[in-house]
């Protein structure tokens, strides 16, 4: 598939977001989240931009943006539409949990629960848009899902991590388990993607169950037009193979190994170097995912190229 910018974009920044969003109103819940007003603009300003400017990007991507309201009225049979209606659901608690942290000093803990939940629900219903579409075997396989909510979480406890050190918010306990959380969470993100770049490639269709013919030399003769089209471009796109084993490589260091080893190296430590290694980490797994996400769209395949013999 062509991976647009703006999907990317969106993926990538509204995971983070509402990742971030997911932990802060975890945290909340259980007593933990220390109620300190920057924290409260940092962590959840951040996350309400991100995941703004994360669904406002994937409207550039629709051909009649001004009717993307029309999506959410189907609802009952629609992952997009469904995505849509909870993630502005979603803004409800959230909006309530961020100002009453930010402006009255007050850490709800019901809004902090329904924020979290809103926020898994939404990286829920993003991961299942993809999850439902059969003729791209990449995406309709058991790993998607999974491995959407890992990565959010991943790096929204990453970035949690990094905002309490940055601020000096919390106590040694906090921090302990920000950081113990997000390093756990590395490498099982890790393991989630590895088995996703490693699911059987196998086409959901092939030339011989399209056409009905058997045997393994059956090849397309002749191509339906000459030229490129629009279904060549956005589901036929290609990337070669040592471009994408390059990438995987530059997503794994800098989206899992590279923040793994700075938390790894400076847990326990509330000084300034555990604070630049954290934030060190949180920018550069946010790089590394944008290139997983990349790859994400690049590598899919859908068994329409086999209609023009590829």
């Amino acid at each position: 598939m062509h991976p647009a910018a703006s999907i990317i974009f969106f993926t990538t920044a509204s995971g983070l977001g509402y990742g971030l969003m997911a932990w802060a109103g975890i945290l909340a819940a259980f007593g933990q989240m220390p109620l300190h007003r920057g924290l409260g603009i940092g962590v959840m300003v951040t996350a309400l931009v991100l995941v703004s400017t994360g669904l406002l990007s994937s409207l550039l991507h629709l051909g009649r943006p001004e009717r993307a309201w029309r999506a959410l009225s189907q609802w009952r049979s629609s992952w997009l539409s469904r995505e849509a209606v909870a993630a502005i659901l979603t803004f409800i608690p959230a909006t309530v949990f961020a100002g009453a942290w930010i402006f009255l000093d007050h850490l709800s803990r019901l809004a902090g629960v329904f924020t979290a939940l809103g926020a898994l629900i939404t990286v829920y219903c993003t991961a299942m848009i993809y999850r439902s579409l059969t003729p791209i075997k990449q995406w309709s396989n058991p790993t998607t899902v999974p491995v959407y909510l890992a990565l959010s979480l991943m790096t929204g406890a990453t970035w949690l991590h990094a905002f309490l050190l940055a601020f000096g918010a919390g106590s040694a306990r906090t921090v302990l388990i920000t950081g113990a959380v997000a390093v756990i969470s590395i490498p099982a993100g890790y393991t989630l993607k590895r088995r996703a770049w490693h699911y059987d490639p196998t086409p959901a269709a092939t030339i011989q169950s399209a056409t009905g013919l058997g045997g393994t030399d059956i090849r397309s003769v002749e191509w339906p037009h000459t030229e490129e089209n629009f279904l060549l471009k956005e589901m036929g796109y290609r990337v070669a193979r040592k471009h994408a084993e390059r990438l995987r490589q530059i997503a794994t260091g800098a989206g899992f190994i590279a923040p793994l080893l700075l938390l790894v190296v400076t847990a326990g430590r509330q000084d300034w170097l555990a604070t630049a290694a954290a934030i060190l980490a949180a920018i550069v797994m946010a790089a590394g995912i944008t290139v997983e996400r990349w790859l994400f769209f690049a590598e899919a395949k859908h068994t329409v190229a086999l209609y023009y013999g590829r």
